[in-house]
């Protein structure tokens, strides 16, 4: 396969990846690690995704269930409650939707939504590649060890996670979940793949997949970041408040641009803009 695919297929259009693309995060969640409650209302939820299109976002990712470590699943009622009034709100980008639940992705399309960040890569419910597949929406699958709720900071493991060779057993994985993906009726075009920064891995294998991304550029697909105020960037650089990640963030965003990697989820989207404009404008893309 080749690394030349210029773009991502999603619900209703396509996704240019000649320069690169910024995903900004929006959680509606009381608990998530870095701006659990920050929003109280939906307008406010709202509010704040129209300040990151216009900030440089092409695409905000909106989620009513925390991912972090030790986090409780969330029914899909109470999802759908925090994100449908949301999404018929915002306006001026495309609309990602962060479950692993059909019924809620199903909610957030209707309300309109164009892909699905499933950071289960559909195995939590195997019903969402034909959803995926019936709508014609983008379809991000993510690599991650275990479920939030048996998951640690990547700077808090006593024993690490095992992997033979961590690139390589992420790779594959993600590759046969795409493969699954195909064969369930989903578009090749319309998936990206996430290799789970900070799901699974302590702080070395985290590293050695940021020095390994080039690999997953080589499939062909789209390859989609999600490194931003992660606690193994606070571990490199020795910032405890997750707040304070977004310069180191934005960093190791552009080293990962510079070998390929095309959309970043971040949760500063004017720091991550500016510093990846300026590597996209080094590298003549």
């Amino acid at each position: 396969m080749l690394r030349d695919q210029k773009y991502w297929k999603v619900r209703g259009g396509a996704v240019s990846l000649e320069t690169p693309v910024i995903v900004g995060i929006l959680n509606v969640t009381p608990d998530s690690f870095s701006d659990g409650g920050a929003y109280s209302s939906a307008e406010h939820a709202a509010g704040r995704a129209r300040e990151m299109f216009e900030q440089g976002a092409e695409i905000v990712d909106v989620g009513g269930e925390s991912t972090r470590p030790g986090a409780a699943a969330v029914s899909a009622a109470e999802q759908i409650r925090r994100v449908v009034p949301v999404i018929e709100q915002i306006d001026g980008g495309l609309i990602s939707i962060d479950t692993t639940k059909t019924e809620v992705a199903a909610a957030a399309i209707a309300a309109g939504a164009s892909i699905i960040n499933d950071v289960s890569a559909c195995q939590d419910d195997s019903e969402m590649f034909e959803l995926a597949a019936k709508t014609g929406a983008g379809l991000v699958l993510m690599h991650r060890l275990v479920s939030p709720v048996h998951d640690q900071y990547s700077d808090e493991y006593v024993s690490k996670p095992k992997y033979e060779d961590v690139v390589r057993d992420v790779l594959d994985w993600l590759l046969h979940r795409a493969a699954v993906a195909q064969g369930n009726g989903v578009d090749r075009r319309s998936i990206a793949i996430d290799p789970g920064l900070g799901f699974g891995k302590s702080v070395e294998q985290n590293m050695a997949l940021v020095r390994g991304i080039e690999a997953f550029v080589e499939t062909g697909f789209p390859v989609f970041i999600g490194a931003s105020r992660k606690s193994f960037v606070g571990a490199m650089h020795g910032i405890e408040d997750p707040k304070d990640r977004d310069v180191a963030s934005a960093t190791m965003a552009a080293e990962i641009c510079e070998v390929g990697a095309q959309i970043f989820r971040v949760h500063d989207v004017r720091t991550h803009c500016r510093v990846l404009q300026s590597t996209s404008s080094r590298n003549g893309q």
